[in-house]
């Protein structure tokens, strides 16, 4: 356990920062009266991710590593850190869902029948409920996280020197 303490500090990190998105996004009206540019909007959450887990593998490269770290050790890194934030996204959905943006749900499933997106109420609840954001938000931590960490480590790891 001691020697994941740094990943499981940056994922616990990266939950709050993407819990502080989620406000952000309330607070903006992207969960009520601006529900119609939350498609696009929401994307630049990337920004704050990735720059969270380059600050993670950093950490760990620098206090863990004394500085030098192979690609291979970043990717482990990465995908712990991956996986812990995976562990952690239920517990995050269900504060967003229910505390911070519980009018979230009915809104956009309103909104993609207004849209025309979806033409029953059942078509669009059957995309836009918990169960659904909870296996989406498992399935894109994971993968998310290993190909920022596999791009990242490219540019973070420690070169050979001659």
């Amino acid at each position: 356990m001691k020697n994941f303490k740094y990943e499981i500090k940056w994922a616990i990190i990266f939950s709050v920062v993407g819990l502080l998105w989620m406000l952000l996004e309330k607070i903006c009206g992207l969960h009520g009266t601006y529900i119609q540019y939350h498609q696009y909007l929401t994307n630049l959450y990337a920004i704050p991710a990735i720059w969270v887990m380059v600050l993670a593998l950093n950490d760990k490269k620098k206090n863990f590593y004394a500085g030098k770290m192979s690609y291979n050790q970043g990717l482990i890194t990465g995908i712990v850190l991956s996986v812990i934030i995976a562990i952690l996204s239920p517990i995050t959905q269900w504060i967003t869902s229910n505390l911070i943006s519980p009018e979230y749900f009915p809104n956009i499933i309103k909104h993609s029948i207004d849209t025309g997106y979806y033409k029953t109420f059942e078509e669009a609840q059957a995309n836009f409920n918990f169960e659904n954001y909870l296996i989406q938000g498992l399935i894109g931590a994971l993968l998310m996280g290993i190909i920022t960490t596999a791009i990242a480590m490219i540019f973070l790891r420690t070169k050979k020197t001659r």
